[in-house]
């Protein structure tokens, strides 16, 4: 089982930055946190960010790309999400996601969630 506990998210004004965390413990063997999807109010999840945990290419949304930095501790078995540039539509539950397969931008290919951590911007 792994375990994943996000921490990080507040509130912050349009303009401003946050950084987010997500543990990993448990039995992590290959199944690392992966990916950040966040979920606002009344509508669906939606993948923001993902890296390979053994390093390589990233990939973003389009909707932050630029503003958001995906990136992973492996000392600490963190996953780190740097937003830059915040603005009111990211306000959102986000939520750090681990998978056993292939990365993947559709939340039902993940296998482990954390229990996610709000982020307000407020205009």
């Amino acid at each position: 089982q792994v375990q994943l506990v996000e921490s990080g998210g507040g509130l912050v004004q349009a303009g401003g930055s946050l950084r987010l965390a997500c543990a990993a413990s448990g039995r992590t063997f290959n199944m690392y946190p992966q990916a950040w999807f966040r979920q606002a109010p009344g509508k669906e999840r939606e993948f923001v960010a993902s890296i390979p945990w053994s390093g390589g290419n990233t990939a973003y949304a389009a909707s932050v790309k630029g503003r958001f930095t995906i990136s992973t501790d492996h000392a600490k078995n963190t996953l780190c999400l740097q937003m830059n540039s915040l603005k009111p539509e990211d306000t959102a539950v986000y939520y750090c996601a681990a998978t056993k397969g292939a990365l993947s931008t559709y939340a039902r290919d993940y296998d482990y969630w954390g229990q996610g951590t709000q982020v307000t911007v407020s205009s």
